[in-house]
């Protein structure tokens, strides 16, 4: 009896509860199916599947047992992933999921560089709404931590930060002028993320020296609740409220990374810079895995070498913006020179 082709018959079986689903699946005849698991019992001297007309099901021994086959089973696949990759170079299809707005603004632009730097990987990218946890089905999650904090068990890899600022067009502030403190705002037409973790009623943040020595929570004395501004527009999708502004529409809060291209090129100007709304940290989950395949080890290094992987805002800074962490070490140095 080959053992390891019956481990794997009974593993796929028990999966799809079906003999002839596995059979199927794994390119093999119903009756071999059957031959390999019925030989795999009489070797454990235990029934592993209750078998009816109707349903198929594991037996309590064959409960614990396929954990353990499913273990083996991944150690041996995660071997020839090791021996394979120490001899090529990476290649294969990589799942990533990432936020919409994320891959539209930010990633999508730089995926050219990591094709030309790795032409035998190919992409598989799931457009997901704000994922919180790696999705098991990928390779890779990009996630943002803001108002909640992450949890669950598996690795991530800090990418960047983000801060969520007021932005509006030249235009815009033309017509209706720019808000020169933070209770002008109630003056003003608001865009509004509509979002079930985004509240909809905004407290700014002044920047302050707190986030240049580390401050994991701000204070009450740093938060602002401010006027709600006239909401003329609502919306789920984070582009067409940036969208709306350019086109002169009103005041919005996005983050630095849907926003930089804009204000870079002057299609939306920064407004009341002291203040913001919430700082995310972005991050590059990976599943808790043993092994991690050398296309995700390079594409991770990818992102890290192209965002940073420092607790700053590379996107305020390529647009030339003053970030709060900037500002809090101007603060402390300010200070500690008085």
């Amino acid at each position: 009896m080959d053992r390891l082709q019956s481990m794997r018959v009974f593993a796929k079986v028990a999966e799809l509860r079906s003999f002839s689903g596995a059979a199927r699946a794994l390119d093999l005849s119903p009756a071999v199916v059957t031959r390999l698991v019925a030989d795999l019992e009489e070797h454990l001297g235990a029934r592993l599947l209750n078998r009816t007309t109707r349903r198929l099901a594991l037996t309590q021994t064959g409960e614990l047992y396929l954990v353990r086959v499913q273990d083996v089973l991944e150690r041996i696949e995660e071997a020839e992933q090791v021996a394979g990759d120490a001899t090529s170079t990476p290649a294969g299809r990589l799942h990533i999921a990432v936020s919409p707005s994320f891959v539209v603004n930010q990633l999508a632009k730089h995926l050219p560089r990591f094709r030309e730097r790795y032409p035998q990987v190919t992409l598989d990218i799931t457009a997901v709404r704000n994922p919180d946890v790696p999705d098991e089905d990928h390779d890779l999650t990009i996630l943002l931590e803001g108002f909640r904090p992450l949890s669950g068990d598996f690795v991530a890899r800090l990418l960047a930060q983000s801060e969520v600022v007021l932005c509006a067009s030249p235009s815009y502030l033309k017509r209706r002028g720019a808000p020169q403190v933070a209770e002008d705002l109630g003056d003003h037409d608001g865009l509004v993320v509509d979002l079930p973790d985004v509240p909809k009623q905004w407290k700014l943040r002044r920047n302050c020296a707190s986030h240049a020595i580390g401050a994991a929570h701000l204070d009450d004395g740093d938060m602002q609740e401010v006027p709600m501004m006239q909401a003329v527009l609502t919306s789920s999708h984070p582009d067409t409220l940036m969208a709306s502004a350019i086109a002169g529409l009103g005041i919005v809060a996005l983050p630095s990374f849907v926003i930089e291209d804009a204000v870079r090129t002057g299609k939306l100007v920064r407004v009341l810079h002291e203040w913001s709304l919430v700082t995310y940290s972005v991050y590059a989950a990976l599943p808790s895995r043993r092994y991690l395949p050398q296309r995700t080890r390079a594409f991770l290094d990818f992102l890290v070498e192209t965002f940073g992987g420092l607790a700053q805002d590379p996107w305020l800074i390529a647009a030339g913006c003053p970030t709060a962490m900037a500002r809090a070490q101007a603060m402390v140095t300010a200070e500690q020179a008085a």
